[in-house]
């Protein structure tokens, strides 16, 4: 009988690490996260619930979105939705001298001379909070602020500095890319 308990106590063991291995093997399955890329993460944002609340989350979700646009891979409906994002952020009046299809051609165009000339948009810098210049423009609520790209060109890093002039929309009160410019060195 010594011997009987002996084999029953074995099995048991090897049922029991089998066991305890097959959970761990499921548990580690299931608790896998899904890796959502930079384009993907641009995407998801829902700005009809999630809209920037201020000039500076604004630009800043302008930027990731450029920068998604300028450096990551894609599928043509993912640069259209992009393209779509970056519209919904512009001042009607911007959007009015954008019409879409003309806008994805012309962004796919800078885009495509952007990879050929071997450029990559590194990072960004707006302006602080506090660099945000809120002024009153022909009754409309208006903000001035800086962004500055830093772009790498084959060995060789150089910035872009941008000004954006941004407009609270009347209507749902957001905050709207009214234009920018790209604005030249001094020498």
């Amino acid at each position: 009988m010594g011997k009987a308990k002996s084999i029953v106590l074995v099995v048991m063991i090897v049922l029991l690490i089998g066991g305890f291995y097959f959970y761990i093997s499921n548990f580690k399955e299931s608790n896998k996260e899904t890796v959502v890329t930079e384009v993907q993460d641009v995407l998801l944002r829902n700005l009809d619930t999630n809209y920037p609340p201020t000039p500076r989350e604004l630009l800043k979700y302008y930027s990731d979105v450029i920068k998604c646009a300028y450096n990551e891979k894609y599928t043509s409906e993912q640069f259209e939705q992009m393209a779509d994002k970056l519209l919904e952020l512009y001042d009607s009046e911007l959007a009015e001298n954008n019409p879409r299809d003309q806008y994805i051609k012309e962004l796919q165009k800078a885009v495509e001379e952007f990879h050929n000339s071997g450029s990559s948009i590194v990072s960004y810098t707006t302006s602080s909070s506090t660099d945000v210049n809120e002024y009153i423009d022909q009754g409309r609520q208006c903000a001035s602020l800086y962004c500055t790209y830093s772009i790498k060109r084959g060995t060789d890093y150089v910035s872009s500095k941008q000004i954006f002039i941004l407009r609270k929309d009347a209507e749902t009160g957001h905050w709207k890319i009214l234009g920018f410019d790209i604005i030249e060195p001094q020498e």
